[in-house]
């Protein structure tokens, strides 16, 4: 039992088959050791000491652990296992607690690394409940610091420093593990409520009994060092999932924000928010700690990148998230003409949605037409769970996939469709563009650099800082992202220089320096090697090796041709078929061709197509040009400079991704309602 002022405090003190110390719980070791007792705050009596062994499922022990707590497997196999231990506990605490007669205690630990770092996430794992005192206790190095301030840092705070501070005569050689470490917080403590000092344990830590949902808005202040990035979590992951991973420690509310890919579907990342920079540290103490099967690898992350996940302007996101403590489901795959009475028809009464029709969320452009996204609120898990059963059954033609989702995934995917339209609503001027004259280099001057190692949420701003003084000397257009097949930064870039010379002083000032928290190697390099690796192909200690040929059209000499794609960002879907992916043709063929021209649309770049390894990745840098439509006068001189009809055959091409499987000519001929002009011979296509 506990209360908010105790009247008693429980010392304790444990250990796992791992790591000791500061690296406490930082390794996923199970607890072996348990060992505490009650001390009277008011006439400064103890209770008995009890010590307590622990059977872990893995008795494998570490060297460190066998060397400093003198524990052996042979030993843990006879004690009983954690959930047994915990229950003895709470009635031997109650028993002395009757002896002592008093009736409400605390804990008090040695820093936050027992209760926080150790009990609740394994007991989490193991699927029991932890009972209610273990959700709040003092931290004794906190508690010993405010009493003497001239004292070490919390942080550089141990047991031993403690008691030297206080000139306790204490041998550790004298007890058993666990037993001299109690012994000495207690005598630590009766200094502390000593007439000098009279210390008063008023203000615990606390730990969350569960993960609040919540919105965040863009106009949020949110502090970088209370944020995280956690990668490799499986895509059906939802928030709770997340919070259940770092139990024990204070996730803030709407703090956990999955990430979307350029589809709208999660990409297996999250963005953590937490109540303080310390709760922060210590969630980055469970890098490579496993959820399920799969390890989740944890690394810092900044407010802005928060803010842009989860932070939202929309009051009908804000009205519709309200209602706090539901459970929100996502619906994907819906028929375009489905209304509120067909979902809440297909949800049925078992599963009833919170406030009815006002517990519906659609999806839609910013035209008003849906997207075939809904998201759904209910009341309690066990609505939910009923309508995560319905997972692909059929509404009208098509099944409907159901999944768990935040207050973050609804106003990330709101704020992902309403500021990208798939199609303009009315036709934008499509103006030629040429490539530039500073393309990619192909020559054997070395007046290039690689850097490798970049941290994968590094952009061009992060380059630019991390060179000073030589961004001066960078070509326009000179710094070129590596991306994989995927299309996500590897961790590579290039960066053209105007001279070798420039290239080699960078190369010798940058190697090694640190961007964020990794360090960055930079190498000199050539135009042509720059070129291979951006074509797919890569560079390496043994030498250059060419991409791979797997289409019959792609071949090692003709990668020269490719130049001019080397310019096309990322995000343009609309484009001229031979700049990308010419035919086979002989000499005088491809000597009487007209000149390759390249066209965008004004809102090409809300428009995604990915690229396959064979293609360069886009270039990039701080003056790249932006491609907007011009008005009427300029795309019809644009055209005559070129000699180039404005659509030269057989026309541009557009990419359309998320088809339902039963789509016919007509639904698309449909689709483009008011655009057939545009078309070229839709149905030879189709």
């Amino acid at each position: 039992m506990t209360a908010s002022h105790s009247d008693s405090l429980v010392v304790l003190f444990g250990a796992t088959a791992g790591a000791y110390g500061a690296k406490l719980g930082s390794d996923e070791r199970e607890l072996i050791l348990l060992v505490w007792q009650v001390v009277d705050l008011h006439s400064k009596k103890v209770g008995t000491l009890h010590k307590s062994l622990v059977k872990a499922d893995n008795l494998d022990l570490t060297e460190q652990c066998r060397e400093v707590s003198g524990l052996t497997p042979e030993g843990l196999s006879k004690a009983e296992p954690l959930d047994r231990v915990l229950q003895q506990f709470s009635q031997l605490v109650s028993s002395d607690l009757k002896v002592l007669g008093r009736s409400s205690y605390t804990l008090c630990s040695d820093g936050q690394l027992l209760i926080r770092q150790v009990l609740h996430p394994e007991t989490s794992k193991k699927n029991f409940l932890l009972s209610d005192c273990f959700y709040s206790f003092y931290d004794l190095r906190k508690e010993f610091h405010t009493c003497y301030p001239s004292s070490a840092t919390v942080k550089d705070q141990t047991i031993k420093t403690m008691a030297e501070y206080l000139g306790l005569g204490t041998d550790e050689t004298e007890e058993d593990f666990g037993v001299w470490q109690v012994k000495t917080m207690v005598a630590i403590i009766f200094s502390m409520l000593s007439e000098s000092c009279d210390h008063v344990f008023t203000e615990p830590e606390t730990v969350k009994y569960k993960y609040e949902t919540g919105p965040c808005s863009k106009s949020e202040t949110v502090d970088s060092e209370t944020v995280i990035r956690a990668r490799g979590l499986p895509w059906q992951s939802s928030d709770q999932d997340i919070a259940r991973f770092f139990k024990g420690l204070n996730i803030a509310k709407g703090g956990v924000a999955l990430c979307l890919n350029a589809q709208g579907r999660r990409n297996g990342e999250a963005l953590v928010r937490f109540v303080s920079s310390e709760q922060r540290d210590l969630a980055l103490e469970r890098h490579k700690h496993h959820m399920g099967s799969r390890y989740i690898e944890v690394y810092k992350a900044t407010g802005e990148e928060f803010l842009k996940i989860a932070g939202g302007t929309s009051n009908e996101v804000a009205q519709f998230l309200s209602k706090e403590n539901q459970v929100i489901i996502r619906m994907r795959g819906l028929p375009f003409t489905a209304t509120q009475e067909d979902v809440l028809g297909f949800l049925g009464p078992e599963c009833p949605v919170t406030g009815g029709k006002e517990g519906l969320l659609f999806v839609k452009y910013p035209d008003g037409r849906p997207t075939g996204d809904a998201f759904v609120l209910f009341s309690c898990e066990e609505y939910a769970q009923n309508a995560l059963k319905k997972h692909k059954e059929i509404l009208g033609k098509r099944y409907i996939e159901l999944f768990r989702s935040t207050a973050a995934e609804v106003q990330q995917v709101l704020n992902r469709y309403m500021s990208t339209p798939l199609i303009p609503t009315l036709p934008t001027p499509i103006i030629p563009v040429i490539p530039p004259p500073y393309t990619i280099a192909t020559g054997s001057i070395r007046d290039c650099v690689r850097l490798r190692g970049l941290p994968y949420t590094a952009g061009i701003d992060d380059i630019l800082e991390f060179m000073g003084d030589a961004t001066g000397d960078i070509k326009p257009h000179g710094v070129h992202m590596v991306l994989n097949q995927q299309g996500r930064p590897s961790g590579d870039a290039f960066i053209q220089m105007k001279s070798a010379d420039k290239a080699f002083m960078v190369a010798q000032k940058c190697h090694k320096k640190m961007m964020k928290d990794r360090y960055v190697e930079v190498f000199q390099c050539s135009g042509e090697e720059m070129n291979f690796v951006l074509m797919g192909g890569t560079l390496n200690r043994s030498g250059l090796s060419p991409p791979p040929c797997k289409l019959p059209c792609l071949s090692p000499p003709a990668y020269a041709a490719f130049q001019t794609a080397a310019v096309i960002p990322a995000e343009a879907a609309l484009y001229q078929p031979q700049a990308l992916l010419p035919a086979t043709r002989t000499p005088q063929a491809s000597a009487a061709a007209p000149p390759t021209v390249t066209y965008y649309p004004a809102q090409a770049a809300q428009l995604y197509m990915n690229y396959t390894a064979y293609y360069p990745s886009p270039p990039v840098s701080p003056t790249t040009v932006g491609y907007i439509a011009a008005p009427p006068g300029a795309v019809a001189a644009a055209a005559t400079a070129t000699h180039t009809p404005i659509l030269p055959q057989p026309g541009a091409l557009v990419r359309m991704q998320g088809l339902p499987y039963n789509t016919g000519m007509k639904e698309i001929l449909s689709f483009f309602q008011g655009y057939q002009d545009l078309l070229h011979d839709a149905s030879a296509r189709l």
